[in-house]
């Protein structure tokens, strides 16, 4: 292996990859809804986080909308 490598001449391009990348945010969540995806986190195997994110995914796939009446 070499003991230095000349990249000034090297062409950057674009990770093509970027738009499946996740976008960290912060959320507040009420602690039984937590609890709840936690629950069935230990069931499935699979990270809370990661079902709360397919949760969502799947309610933006089928433009699922509130209903709510005050």
């Amino acid at each position: 292996m070499r003991e230095h490598y000349d990249f000034s001449r090297m062409k950057g391009r674009k990770n093509p990859f970027v738009k499946h990348l996740k976008q960290p945010i912060t959320m507040r969540l009420d602690r039984d809804i937590v609890t709840y995806f936690k629950g069935m986190a230990e069931e499935t195997g699979i990270p809370y986080q990661t079902l709360i994110n397919l949760y969502l995914r799947d309610c933006a796939t089928h433009q699922r909308k509130l209903k709510m009446k005050w």
